[in-house]
């Protein structure tokens, strides 16, 4: 039995700013995240910049797919 191929979603954000990123906004981004059933793959520091870029991912929804598809349809009509 051939087994279905994951697809995912991403997102990536980048918070702070020259002067650093403090870590409880770190923390507050990533926990939103977690709630919403997005995952961190990675965050790291772009050189120099002082700020911290996060990629995230969670499995690609049906919803998901059709509101990528058809972006003007709206999230409020979209169905689980």
């Amino acid at each position: 039995m051939a087994e279905e191929i994951k697809r995912w979603e991403y997102r990536v954000q980048t918070i702070g700013s020259v002067f650093g990123t403090r870590d409880e906004n770190i923390e507050a981004v990533l926990n939103d995240w977690g709630a919403e059933g997005w995952e961190a793959t990675q965050v790291y520091t772009p050189e120099g910049s002082g700020k911290v870029t996060m990629v995230a991912r969670r499995p690609l929804t049906g919803t998901a797919r059709r509101l990528r598809s058809m972006p003007d349809f709206g999230v409020e009509n979209a169905q689980p």
